[in-house]
């Protein structure tokens, strides 16, 4: 099995709702967005668009940030999910560095949106995170493991996102790559990403 995400652009709104649905579920601090949405616009007036693209960590079968990971906290799990485990993670930014995606944080200056402090909110989804060690999007895994999809694939409105298998050529998430022409992000880098993009 190999967990994957598919992307269609042509759905894609860039309405943020995977960027909220991500920050409330993960209790993420300020700056720090495991999902997130680049805009771009392109033509020239009076033919005009706004272009989307969903961004997250792109969870590779050959990921860099694993290799480069001088403690062993940056690891693949038997479903293809990459994750680090945060008791052996010293913040050396090793993976951040090799990341070719840029989708990697180092939780370094814990802040607060507010002022006056932490809201309950913030105080209850926070306390979990280590700081001083890197942090990155984990497909939801204690969601997917519970059978649910992560939040971003369960709360966009269009539908745009599709979790599944893709080592099983009868899912969903292969049926598009292979109907649709899915594709993934910087293919050179030679790294075999799980998140495939859909085009517009």
């Amino acid at each position: 099995m190999r967990r994957g995400m598919v992307i269609d652009l042509r759905r894609c709104t860039g309405c943020y709702g995977c960027q909220i649905s991500c920050k409330a579920e993960h209790g993420t601090p300020p700056g720090v967005l495991f999902a997130r949405v680049l805009k771009r616009e392109e033509g020239r007036y009076p033919s005009m668009r706004l272009l989307f693209l969903p961004v997250l960590c792109n969870h590779c079968a050959e990921p860099p940030c694993v290799e480069a990971c001088p403690t062993g906290a940056s690891f693949k799990w038997e479903d293809g999910i990459v994750d680090i485990d945060q008791d052996k993670c010293v913040g050396c930014r090793s993976c951040m560095m090799a990341c070719p995606y840029a989708n990697r944080y180092l939780n370094d200056s814990p802040q607060n949106y507010f002022e006056q402090g932490a809201t309950p909110f913030e105080a209850a989804r926070t306390a979990r995170h280590q700081t001083d060690v890197v942090m990155k999007c984990n497909f939801c895994r204690d969601r997917v493991r519970a059978g649910k999809p992560p939040a971003c694939v369960a709360n966009c409105p269009t539908a745009a996102r599709t979790f599944g298998d893709l080592d099983d050529p009868a899912s969903e998430v292969s049926r598009l790559i292979q109907e649709r022409g899915g594709f993934p992000l910087h293919p050179e880098a030679g790294t075999r990403p799980s998140v495939f993009y859909l085009p517009p």
